[in-house]
């Protein structure tokens, strides 16, 4: 019997769900069992993030992620999701030279890895070339302004952003001229909420809010924050919701211990000869004793 089938999440969907009053879900993902999880537990947007180098694959920042290190991750997210929008995140020069090169980049991210839509930093007029490219050769774009992690050696590091009048309309008007642009949804990162709100009040696109306040229309965190799966620093935006560092962490002491005192495995974890063939094996390897 086949499984029943499920309503993907589309990108008018989600818009639909902004008109609606419908509050959008959105975690990140890197790899499959983890996407199979979220996409069960009903979360609307996977976004495969360039955070990955940092939560994943060590990177002091973000910079480093390759288009190939990338599409390794979005494969098996993609592969995991029947109902979530699978979203992919164009790293560090992949839509920084050329349009051609951007529609190329992202158009790998679609036929090879899966995926349903990218995101890309920024709003400056070059970047808002790109996602009119993009939107012209039939792929959806999801924004990104305030704090841009790829700009960190411009702004010197990760702090809030708009937190004056001048920047705080500026960043206004990076959300008004990136959804002009035709993306679908813009991520407003570590902006004062007042700043967020405004810029919601204003977009008829989805807003996906991470360190920006309970007004925008959508909410995403990194889901290694989320759980408790990393150590070290964590931003103020987050709220861990389980610990797993610790969990994790007493289940392979546990582990350990059982290995170094022969508790494991035991008997439930061994397979067995039936007792007849047992008894020929020995005949067997007897025979061939007494024979050399």
């Amino acid at each position: 019997m086949s499984e029943p089938s499920v309503a993907r999440v589309t990108v008018p969907g989600l818009r639909a769900r902004k008109e609606a009053g419908e509050r959008i879900v959105v975690l990140t993902a890197y790899d499959h069992p983890t996407a199979e999880i979220l996409d069960r537990e009903g979360v609307d947007v996977l976004l495969v993030g360039d955070s990955l180098g940092m939560v994943v694959l060590g990177y002091e920042d973000t910079l480093a992620v390759t288009m190939e290190e990338m599409l390794h991750h979005v494969k098996p997210v993609a592969r995991a999701a029947r109902r979530a929008l699978v979203v992919a995140d164009m790293p560090y020069l992949s839509f920084h030279v050329s349009a051609a090169e951007t529609v190329r980049n992202a158009g790998r991210f679609l036929k090879e890895g899966g995926a349903r839509a990218v995101k890309i930093e920024g709003a400056s007029p070059g970047r808002l070339d790109m996602i009119r490219a993009l939107v012209e050769a039939e792929i959806p774009v999801m924004g990104h302004v305030g704090l841009t992690p790829q700009s960190v050696n411009r702004f010197g590091a990760f702090r809030i952003r708009g937190g004056e009048a001048e920047e705080a309309a500026a960043i206004v008007r990076g959300a008004e001229s990136v959804e002009a642009a035709g993306a679908f949804a813009v991520v407003l990162e570590c902006i004062p909420r007042e700043v967020a709100a405004e810029v919601t009040d204003r977009l008829r696109i989805p807003t996906i809010g991470i360190g920006a306040g309970p007004h925008c229309d959508g909410q995403v965190l990194v889901f290694h924050d989320l759980t408790g799966f990393s150590v070290g620093y964590l931003p103020k935006f987050v709220r861990r919701y389980a610990d797993l560092d610790a969990a994790v962490g007493k289940a392979v002491r546990r582990y350990a211990a059982d290995v170094r005192t022969g508790a494991f495995p035991a008997d439930e974890q061994s397979y067995h000869l039936k007792p007849g063939i047992r008894s020929r094996m020995k005949s067997l390897l007897s025979l061939r004793k007494r024979k050399a």
